[in-house]
């Protein structure tokens, strides 16, 4: 197993490297200027304008600010953004709370609540708990997020007045008081991602375990004596995992990332909000780091998943 994750951490170097350079030649080639809000402003002179451009790099053939920013990537340095002046890590750890606070408050409840609604489903088929469980999930999945927010902010931020319209990133959690603003806040933007995350994940486990549930494992297992409860937890459940724990595992980098059209919709300042406020502004910097963080993320939890099949299914060997 050892030798394996080496191999394939190996193999993610070159996949990183053409990843950053598809990446790079696509902000290349993508029209904007970085550097428009100075060309609209009559008080800065034409000269400043071309050294600042010069200060950045911007007047370098692509490929020698490719290697600019990989050799500077290298040695920890994510670059500067072009909008803020910041430092682009400092940035994105601005930003990062938030979306870790909201992403990843959904994709946990989603999970805990797709495993035992989509098991039940598939222990009691065609039940009422099956149907009404399935129609949930259609929902959660087949109606997108921005519908979803847009309804909740009219139910209960318009029409009832019980959650507040906008997010406050600026809230700090100090006292009781404060925490339970936090929670009123985060109640629509969480329930909207974890609608449509559970209606998915709640799919893919009752159809996986439909699909194991009369396999002849399953069926010895019945005859050697054993419970049903044993049954289902201890043998169908490890084996339907293997296919929904990639689902999950790919789905751990968007936690990182941001939800970009929640964010935008419930004026989040978190990842996904600054992507799209960078693609505007042609911040280049910030917009590859974001996306190039994105990457490295897929490629590591797929190595994890990979790992996890080993783990659940022992028949599958690595080395």
């Amino acid at each position: 197993m050892t030798s394996y994750i080496i191999r394939r951490l190996l193999y993610a170097i070159p996949t990183l490297l053409g990843i950053s350079l598809v990446i790079f030649l696509v902000l290349t080639l993508a029209p904007g200027d970085p550097l428009a809000q100075f060309a609209a402003d009559p008080s800065v002179p034409p000269e400043v304008r071309e050294q600042i451009r010069a200060s950045f790099g911007l007047n370098d053939p692509w490929y020698i600010r490719y290697f600019k920013w990989l050799s500077a990537l290298l040695v920890g340095d994510w670059g500067y953004s072009f909008a803020s002046r910041m430092p682009v890590l400092d940035l994105i750890a601005q930003r990062m709370p938030q979306t870790l606070q909201v992403v990843g408050l959904a994709y946990l409840i989603s999970v805990c609540l797709a495993l035992p609604i989509g098991i039940i489903s598939a222990v009691k088929p065609y039940s009422l708990f099956d149907h009404v469980a399935t129609t949930f999930a259609f929902i959660g999945f087949s109606l997108p997020t921005f519908f979803t927010g847009l309804l909740l902010i009219l139910v209960f931020s318009v029409h009832l007045r019980w959650l507040p319209l906008i997010y406050d990133s600026t809230l700090e959690v100090r006292d009781l008081n404060s925490l339970w603003l936090q929670i009123r806040q985060m109640i629509m933007p969480v329930t909207v991602l974890a609608l449509f995350q559970t209606g998915t994940l709640t799919r893919f486990v009752r159809a996986s375990m439909l699909e194991h549930l009369p396999m002849d494992y399953a069926r010895t297992a019945r005859a050697k004596g054993l419970s049903e409860r044993k049954v289902i937890l201890g043998h169908v459940l490890r084996n339907s995992m293997i296919p929904v724990v990639t689902l999950i595992a790919l789905g751990v980098p968007t936690i990182f990332t941001g939800a970009i059209v929640t964010e935008q919709i419930f004026r989040i300042n978190g990842i996904g909000e600054l992507l799209i406020r960078s693609i505007q502004n042609s911040d280049t910097p910030v917009i590859m780091a974001i996306t190039f963080i994105f990457a490295i993320l897929v490629v590591l939890f797929n190595l994890v998943a990979d790992v996890l099949y080993g783990i659940l299914d022992p028949r599958i060997r690595y080395d």
